[in-house]
Formats: C-alpha cells, structure tokens, sequence
C-alpha cells in the first residue's frame, strides 16, 4: 500500500510538470521508453534498483544511460530524484499510474476482456465499440483468454465487471440448487 501511494504521489508530480509545459505525452513516452530499457537489462536495473552498490555508482550509471539517451531535462532529472530518493524500484508502478493519468487526460478508458477462446478481431471491435458509446469515451482493449471461463467473457472497465462466462452462469445454477429454488 505504501510504495502505490509513493508511485502516485511521483507520477501525479510529473504529471503536474507536464501539464503545465504541455508535454505530459512526451514525458509519458520517455517514462515507458527507460522502463523498457530497464526491464530488457534486468540485472542493470536491480543494481539501480537495490542499494547494492553505492549510490555515487549507481548514479553514474543511471548518468551514463541518462547522456545517451534523448530525454529531456524534467524526466532525466525526474529519473535522478527517484535514484537519489531509492524509488527506481518503484518505477513500474509509476510509470503504470503516469499511462493511467495520461488515458485520463484524454478521455481514454481500460476495459480487460476475458474470453475462453480467442476473439475474432471484429468481435473485439463491436465490444469496443460497445463499450465506447456505454461510457462515452474512447477505449484501450486488453484481450485475455482463460480457459477456465468455459465459455463466454468477462469485461471489465473500472470497477464494472460485465460477466457473461459460462463459468459464472453455472456458479449461479448451483447456488440457486443449494438454496432450493429448483425442485
């Protein structure tokens, strides 16, 4: 609980810059570019990471990353605060909250779908468009399959969960057996 307070609290820092330079895109696509990179050189990251090796090391680590890259000032400073305060470790989850204040911004909405099987591309697109003229606000898509649905999908967007599985159905007929509305 406490480090996804702490991630909120930077990306909504950073999110305050951004807005009032009117760069907060840029600084998000700058954000998701070094947690790329930090997730593609996983013991790099760790060494940022983790007080394993002196912070003056691992600053000029962080530097030497920092001066061949192309980000600008307010994230490379950015990235040097979270290093400085030993917050790179919570660098997913800011970089998650900064994307989730961005699809904010822009009238964007997550909707996960859950399927048994794979969705059709057009299926997908009539969900979405579903969705779309149900919240009134253009919709990021995660297609998901877990076979153990049975059937069916499970959407959800927000806190509104939309379960049409066969799974949830059956769960549903049992409990109507176990209290005796069947006879």
């Amino acid at each position: 609980m406490r480090s996804t307070k702490i991630s909120r609290r930077y990306a909504k820092a950073l999110m305050s810059l951004g807005r009032e330079d009117g760069s907060y895109r840029m600084y998000g696509d700058e954000l998701n570019e070094f947690s790329k990179l930090a997730e593609a050189g996983g013991e790099l990251f760790k060494a940022l990471a983790f007080r394993l090796y002196p912070l003056e090391e691992r600053r000029g680590v962080l530097e030497a990353i920092l001066q061949k890259s192309g980000f600008s000032e307010v994230v490379k400073n950015f990235l040097r605060l979270l290093l400085k305060k030993g917050r790179m470790a919570a660098l997913p989850e800011i970089v998650d909250y900064y994307d989730r204040l961005c699809d904010e911004i822009s009238n964007v909405i997550r909707a996960s779908i859950t399927t048994a099987r794979p969705l059709g591309e057009e299926a997908v697109k009539r969900i979405v468009a579903a969705l779309k003229s149900m919240t009134s606000k253009d919709v990021k898509a995660e297609v998901v399959e877990d076979a153990s649905l049975v059937g069916g999908l499970v959407v959800r967007v927000g806190d509104l969960v939309l379960d049409g599985s066969v799974k949830a159905q059956l769960a549903d007929l049992t409990e109507s057996f176990k209290r005796g509305e069947y006879s």
